[in-house]
């Protein structure tokens, strides 16, 4: 198991941090969780602790990209979108706020914390609000490159990063771009579009599926706003249906999401792997991942549905 996608946003800000004076980072009393400590300790005179005010939070961000500063404000995804919205929306996106909202332990993963601490709904909230970009990173490699690409990037940005540790998806050699989906596997019967740590299941399913003669594309979609049309559309044309796989709720995520699309334009079969419209619970994230079937077997059982049907 490689780093959690916490650790590599921790990593990315302090690599951010010596390139250009302009990043500030802001945090709500959760330095340690969030990983912002490395850069609190190597430029105090630049990280503000808020403390727990996540609403303050987020119009501090604001404040400080009014003037020219490059915000990044930190806390836990539940927090950041459920309790911080309407500062969100009115201080941030309504102006086209230059802050990078940086939402860690997002999603049931987050462990024993319980239901109350598990944002399984933070992608359809920040999704919903106009200027909004959101980005949800697979791996290490892909939460560093995010990071760094949400500083360059104008306007509000939200990094939903997870808690525990994922599998390593890409090289050194990988280039992200926001707005573009990746093609991770070739297949032509099925295909299995993913975000964040579900990339590495998807993958997995497709190799299972593989040994079974059948042929599932695998699509890493990063950026759920704007999402990437092309290649959805393309993997509708080309293949007898789609699996759609999050860890979030199937309500206003990828999977709605990807229906929109090819809805609009190349209806087709979609079937979604993600949380059925229910709140999480305390237990460890391999028990949570089985009990809410976020496991390979069921985007193999999904894709089956759809090609016995």
């Amino acid at each position: 198991m490689g780093k959690a996608t916490r650790e590599s946003y921790g990593m990315a800000l302090v690599e951010l941090g010596r390139e250009n004076q302009k990043i500030v980072v802001l945090d709500a009393d959760l330095s340690k969780s969030t990983k912002t400590n490395g850069f609190k300790k190597e430029f105090k005179d630049r990280f503000f602790n808020v403390g727990i005010a996540e609403q303050n939070l987020m119009g501090m961000a604001a404040g400080f990209a009014n003037v020219g500063n490059i915000p990044f404000a930190s806390t836990f995804a539940v927090f950041a979108a459920g309790r911080a919205f309407e500062v969100v929306r009115n201080s941030i996106c309504y102006p086209k706020m230059n802050v990078k909202i940086a939402a860690t332990h997002a999603g049931i993963t987050v462990g024993e914390d319980g239901g109350s601490h598990q944002s399984v709904e933070d992608i359809a909230l920040m999704s919903s609000l106009p200027n909004m970009t959101v980005i949800v990173p697979a791996d290490h490699k892909e939460a560093m490159a995010a990071t760094k690409a949400a500083a360059e990037f104008q306007g509000p940005v939200y990094l939903r990063f997870g808690r525990c540790g994922t599998e390593d998806i890409f090289d050194e050699n990988y280039e992200f771009k926001i707005g573009k989906g990746v093609e991770l596997r070739r297949g032509n019967d099925i295909s299995i579009i993913a975000t964040g740590m579900m990339v590495s299941k998807a993958i997995e399913a497709s190799k299972e599926l593989e040994s079974q003669g059948i042929g599932a594309r695998v699509i890493n979609i990063s950026t759920i706003k704007p999402i990437d049309r092309e290649i959805i559309l393309k993997a509708a044309m080309e293949t007898k249906g789609i699996v759609t796989a999050e860890e979030h709720s199937i309500i206003g995520g990828l999977g709605a999401m990807v229906s929109e699309v090819v809805c609009s334009q190349c209806p087709i079969i979609v079937r979604r792997v993600g949380i059925k419209d229910v709140f999480g619970e305390s237990g460890t994230p391999k028990e949570l991942m089985e009990k809410y079937k976020l496991t390979s077997e069921a985007i193999r059982e999904e894709a089956k549905l759809i090609l016995n049907n």
